[in-house]
């Protein structure tokens, strides 16, 4: 459709998400799907009842605006809870928000200027991508290995864009899409080059809780405590129900009245009702104790799914195994080698399942020979359906 109206110059760096939009797309659809796309916790791991229970009590001023930082009843829960994971803040850092995703407006907003370098991995969130792209980023894909962004190609990657970059975006514990998580020395060295070029590390981590096995790595701020140009964004979508749309930033003490101002101009404060309602949960003790339930499910989904993964695939996919979080990366080979995962998603959602396709990851539609799946919605029988119609999607159309 053709527009008179006077647009922003901006909506042309609109790009959408291909994973937002595939709920309203699953959700027209009349068939049974196997549902790997979205990710989120699967519907018999959200503590509704709990939930339930806990709404359904009056508090008095529960209905009321609310401080734009946030109500200090759930930023006092949010201190407890970085506190016994091990990686303690002060309430002086934390600013609650509209759900993770605001909390990464709000970090673009703050620092990109169109035509401002904004380095990223590649693969990477897909509304990651597209939130930078909205403020008129210039976005650079660095490679990714096996142990996440791959930190030391960098400097020559800057040194041929030639412009140092305003903003890193990194996802270090879990990466979606590839589950991958980034060693210590590779932080380390990534805070060196922050510093080195003026640049603020954007630290999306919704999944670091969500550990299955192994030790976790030390966070930025552990590495480099008070650190100004570390800004954290985490969420409750992962841990508890991305339906309640709660998450938070933490900051330098000094960003507060900036980030308060940006989020005024947002939505005057997170809604105030699913506050109290998560700090009620988690001062009540039920966080921990869901935690207690859920990891352990999640480490078995992924492993059914890495299981049946091999024995369906063999040599013709591959897929990571990551040591928490929700996604496997997978990459199609040796017969598969040729297929387009966005080509073929219509085939895959005809033939009852669902995952994001390689190039969502990418500002360039790169990656068209892998996809992501998640793991953490589906029972281990689901999973077993679901793998094994993407084979009959995958090896139909082989060439």
């Amino acid at each position: 459709m053709t527009h008179t109206l006077p647009f922003a110059r901006r909506t042309d760096q609109f790009v959408g998400s291909v994973i937002d939009s595939s709920t309203s797309l699953l959700a027209s659809q009349t068939h049974d799907i196997v549902k790997f796309a979205m990710g989120a916790p699967g519907e018999d791991l959200i503590p509704v009842e709990q939930l339930d229970a806990i709404a359904g009590r009056y508090a008095q001023g529960r209905f009321d605006y609310g401080e734009t930082a946030g109500e200090p009843k759930l930023i006092e829960q949010i201190v407890d809870l970085t506190q016994q994971h091990g990686a303690p803040t002060d309430d002086d850092r934390v600013i609650v928000t509209t759900g993770a995703m605001q909390g990464l407006d709000i970090a673009f907003k703050l620092f990109v200027d169109p035509g401002d370098l904004v380095i990223v991995e590649g693969p990477t969130y897909t509304n990651g991508i597209a939130t930078a792209l909205s403020y008129g980023a210039r976005v650079l894909e660095a490679p990714t290995d096996a142990q996440g962004l791959v930190v030391d190609a960098l400097p020559d990657l800057v040194k041929f864009a030639g412009q140092k970059p305003k903003v890193i975006y990194c996802i270090p514990n879990f990466q979606n899409p590839t589950g991958t998580t980034l060693p210590g020395d590779r932080r380390r060295r990534l805070l060196e080059l922050a510093d080195e070029w003026n640049a603020v590390i954007v630290d999306d981590d919704p999944y670091g809780i969500l550990r299955f096995e192994g030790e976790a790595e030390p966070t930025f701020h552990q590495l480099h405590p008070g650190n100004e140009r570390i800004f954290s964004v985490r969420t409750f979508s992962k841990l508890l129900a991305p339906g309640l749309r709660v998450g938070w930033i933490d900051a330098d003490p000094s960003l507060k009245p900036l980030i308060i101002a940006a989020k005024q101009a947002m939505d005057t404060c997170t809604p105030v009702p699913t506050q109290h309602l998560v700090a009620d949960f988690i001062a009540e003790g039920h966080l921990q104790s869901h935690l207690d339930r859920v990891v352990p499910l999640y480490r078995e989904r992924r492993d059914r799914m890495r299981d049946v993964l091999a024995s369906t695939f063999g040599d013709d996919a591959v897929a990571t195994n990551p040591s928490g979080g929700f996604f496997l990366w997978l990459t199609l080979q040796g017969e598969l080698a040729s297929r387009d995962s966005s080509a073929l998603m219509p085939d895959a959602i005809r033939d009852g399942v669902a995952y994001i396709p390689g190039p969502a990851f990418s500002s360039r539609g790169d990656f068209r020979n892998q996809l992501r799946l998640c793991f953490a919605t589906n029972e281990p029988a689901r999973i077993n359906e679901g793998v094994a119609r993407l084979a009959g999607t995958l090896y139909a159309t082989a060439q």
